[in-house]
């Protein structure tokens, strides 16, 4: 085991968390600091926040799933891409070839990321819906035939070759998928430079896809109503909303759907997969603290819009924090409370998306 890796270390978001031990126990630097990356500089780096809300009606069950950090777009290549890492990225077919590449990862003493079907490994509960993606896990080192897997809970996992190759391979568009700090010498994934400019652009993007009224690259346009200010605009009208077949009141009518509906999209919220704690504004706060006082990315007067913006975040965090409880509150939904309090957080993420605009133009 590495000494370097701490997987106890707690964490807001799992990607970015994941990523900062990892780089943490590879030797990787900020070029700010001087210091190992904090989460909160890496999930800037990806994108942060956003915001995605859909449902879908099943023959047996409706879905409410929601995505407060950046989404859809490439959150974890964001990531590794704006760090300035030096990141060798392998996907193969072949679970002996993938064996053999993780095994000369961690021979240079670095851990090595793999993509997972999380249900899949031996000591993880299978479920559907959380299976439908992959998860990234931290593979710390080999210990005689036995693998150490971080994937977020607390303690170091044992996980056989041919138990890992399994969750490895069992989701084809990541299968037996590897990320690593490559030595010096070899030849890594295209990185840039971590400048002031590039933290600049980051936030940039970051607050210009909150504000957008077009869909994401890569989704249809008639999606558009469901990402950003605007999808939160659109679920404080359905939430209230009791009369068409768009209504929450009625998709979620039935008590069974409503039950599994709201349940899910209570884990969804409270978990740290695809948010975190005050859906990840808190984060998102310090990393604007962090990237006024350790960067020249912006103006005199651009570090005081991000000083703002940053406080504007931190009281965003317990308006969504509020609307995590009444989605998870037991007994019969409170929609009409709950499209309350998605108004309002609409209108304040808006405040704070274009005080964040402006203060990086």
């Amino acid at each position: 085991m590495l000494p370097a890796y701490d997987a106890a270390s707690d964490y807001s978001h799992w990607d970015a968390g994941l990523w900062t031990r990892v780089l943490a126990a590879s030797g990787v630097r900020s070029p700010f600091t001087d210091q190992p990356f904090t989460e909160a500089m890496l999930s800037g780096l990806a994108g942060g926040i956003g915001f995605m809300i859909f449902t879908f009606e099943y023959k047996e069950i409706t879905t409410a799933s929601a995505v407060t950090r950046f989404h859809p777009g490439p959150y974890t290549e964001n990531l590794l891409r704006r760090s300035g890492a030096a990141i060798n990225i392998q996907q193969t077919g072949s679970a002996k070839l993938a064996q053999s590449r993780l095994d000369a990862a961690l021979e240079t003493g670095v851990p090595a990321v793999v993509r997972v079907v999380r249900g899949k490994l031996p000591w993880a509960a299978e479920d559907p819906l959380a299976d439908a993606d992959s998860v990234d896990v931290a593979v710390v080192a080999r210990d005689g035939g036995d693998y150490l897997v971080d994937d977020g809970g607390g303690q170091l996992r044992r996980s056989t070759a041919q138990e890992l190759a399994q969750a490895r391979g069992s989701r084809k568009a990541d299968k037996h998928w590897q990320a690593h700090v490559s030595p010096r010498g070899a030849d890594p994934m295209d990185s840039e430079a971590l400048t002031a400019e590039v933290v600049r652009a980051a936030m940039a993007e970051t607050a210009g896809e909150l504000l957008s009224q077009q869909s994401p690259p890569g989704i249809p346009p008639g999606y558009a109503k469901n990402f950003g200010i605007r999808g939160m605009q659109t679920w404080a009208q359905r939430l209230a909303d009791s009369s068409t077949k768009h209504g929450w009141m009625r998709i979620f009518g039935d008590p069974d759907r409503s039950a599994a509906g709201m349940g899910m999209l209570h884990g969804l919220l409270a978990g740290k997969r695809y948010s975190g704690p005050g859906a990840l504004r808190p984060l998102y706060a310090q990393f604007l603290d962090e990237a006024a006082a350790s960067t020249d990315a912006v103006s005199a007067t651009g570090r005081a819009g991000l000083a703002e913006a940053a406080a504007q975040y931190r009281a965003l965090g317990e308006h969504w924090e509020a609307l995590t409880a009444l989605v998870g509150a037991a007994g019969e939904p409170d929609f009409a409370a709950m499209a309350g309090r998605v108004e309002a957080i609409a209108e304040l993420e808006g405040h704070a998306a274009q005080t964040l605009q402006a203060a990086v133009a």
